[in-house]
């Protein structure tokens, strides 16, 4: 390259690099400004978040105090079925005509084969004791044959069901083997002081990861219509719960347990830990457990008090019809002969306001008051009778055994019964008058489980048991006697309407 061309060359290179650094140094300029235009973020007032700091620490202070004594409980069980090889469709003579003799069936078809299949669930629960008393829900515990309690700190131990309340879907188990000095515990607290609006926190293992913490604040009291339990007094919350919080503590801002996680709402209905979580949150209060426990870690049986009463909730037409202010009370539409309703004086269109001092919201809140007072107590009912108040003392009797949850583990006639797939009732006068039954005596099928042996024979709700394997059965404890004495099969006589049929069914 001669002279001239190398200097052309510098020349336009250096032109190049020259219009690069101008162009960067404009560049980094405009940035530079925009920057220097754009404000700062400056630290936020200290004490416009100091509440939420001092929250925040609460819960913290309340989740460390609580979560030590929450435990995750494992269950297991084994399910077996049977498989059977069926024959070819179309039979021998289709074979022979195609194929030739040699390809007939055989004379000996194979005998089923069996399956062992071990269905797991998870729940939550609660140490009550230093004893290994653990407190949890019914549901998580039924009907399994093996259970393990994780601790917060990850020990496990082999369990089993002391006490059992399927009415009220609370149980007690108690860790086996040797039971560690340090164990923590829960306190319980009152559930009657809380009121809507309350900040309550959820611990538990939901979809199984333990030792979870939601928070929230209980939207109702007193839901007595979820349909999970027999006597219901449910706090509702919309702290998170769901499946495998069941048994968990709700707590106050306290530390103290009041109440205990049982079911949520979804669209499909309520589940005892079933389903998803949807912003509606159950919980059974700890008033409502307190009393049970001295019975349940005995392992006895709960005794439930009773009125000999049929109620029914006030609406605001039956309110003015019975001259009170507001729809509240248990208005009582009929009183059982010789029952101590009916020995204490009470009548029919009477309404309870109060039991023993406690306004009486409902009739399933009655219900529940009734149940937990000793059988043999008296007890003051005041009752507005044609605008009048009146004040009545009635001795509580005892609720019929039929009616009452076992406080151990699901026998053998409970069993039965779920394997039948059968929910019943015996017959009252109210029911016979429904069905279409006047006059009859027997146990009324008020459910069939879809699937179920009772389903597959065909048996319907509405339909009346009159016999049990060739026995009059008139009521359900009854119908239980029987069931205990009965094997592999178990023959009905059914009442349909106008016909009677026999029906067999087989427990497996």
């Amino acid at each position: 390259m001669n002279t001239s061309n190398k200097i052309r060359a510098i020349g336009i290179a250096a032109g190049i690099a020259l219009f690069v650094a101008v162009g960067l140094f404009i560049t980094v300029a405009a940035n530079k400004t925009r920057s220097e235009q754009r404000p700062s973020v400056g630290d936020i007032d200290a004490s416009i978040v100091a509440p939420a700091d001092q929250l925040g620490k609460a819960f913290a202070a309340v989740a460390a105090h609580v979560k030590p004594a929450v435990v995750s409980v494992y269950s297991e069980k084994t399910m077996k079925f049977q498989s059977q090889e069926f024959p070819f469709p179309f039979g021998d003579d289709f074979l022979r005509r195609f194929f030739g003799e040699q390809f007939q069936q055989p004379k000996q078809r194979s005998l089923p084969k069996e399956y062992k299949v071990p269905q797991r669930g998870m729940g939550s629960g609660m140490i009550l004791d230093k004893q290994g008393h653990v407190l949890t829900n019914y549901h998580v515990v039924h009907d399994v044959e093996e259970i393990k309690v994780q601790l917060a700190d990850k020990r496990t131990f082999d369990a089993e069901v002391v006490g059992a309340d399927a009415k009220t879907d609370v149980a007690i188990i108690k860790l086996k083997g040797r039971i560690p000095d340090n164990l923590p515990t829960v306190q319980l607290g009152d559930s009657d002081a809380l009121e809507d609006g309350h900040l309550v926190m959820a611990i538990g293992a939901p979809f199984g990861l333990t030792q979870t913490v939601t928070t929230g604040i209980i939207s109702a009291k007193g839901r007595s219509d979820v349909g999970i339990a027999d006597y219901e007094d449910f706090l509702q919350t919309d702290a998170p719960i769901n499946p495998g919080n069941s048994g968990g503590p709700l707590v106050n801002m306290h530390g103290e347990v009041v109440g205990m996680n049982s079911a949520i709402a979804t669209n499909g209905g309520a589940f005892g830990g079933g389903g998803q979580f949807a912003g509606v949150g159950f919980a059974i209060p700890t008033n409502m457990i307190k009393s049970m426990l001295p019975t349940l870690t005995k392992g006895e049986t709960i005794t439930r008090g009773m009125l000999g009463v049929a109620i029914q909730d006030m609406t605001k037409d039956l309110a003015q019809q019975f001259q009170l202010p507001e729809a509240k009370g248990a208005l009582i539409s009929q009183v059982n002969k010789d029952s101590p309703a009916d020995r204490a004086g009470l009548k029919v269109g009477d309404v309870i306001v109060r039991f023993e001092g406690k306004d009486v919201r409902n009739s399933g809140q009655l219900r529940n008051l009734v149940a937990a007072t000793p059988p043999g107590a008296k007890a003051k009912v005041e009752v507005v009778r044609k605008g009048k108040e009146e004040s009545i003392t009635v001795t509580i009797g005892k609720l019929a055994s039929e009616a009452i949850g076992a406080a151990k583990q699901a026998g053998p006639v409970t069993d039965k019964l779920t394997k039948l797939g059968l929910s019943v009732q015996t017959l009252t006068p109210d029911l016979a008058t429904q069905f279409d039954l006047a006059g009859e005596r027997g146990v009324l099928i008020s459910g069939v489980e879809d699937g179920s042996p009772a389903a597959l024979a065909n048996l319907q709700s509405g339909d009346l048991i009159v016999e049990a394997d060739h026995q009059r059965v008139n009521d359900v404890g009854e119908l239980r006697n029987v069931l205990a004495g009965s094997k592999e099969r178990i023959l009905f006589l059914i009442k349909r309407r106008d016909a009677s049929l026999f029906v067999m069914l087989r427990l497996n």
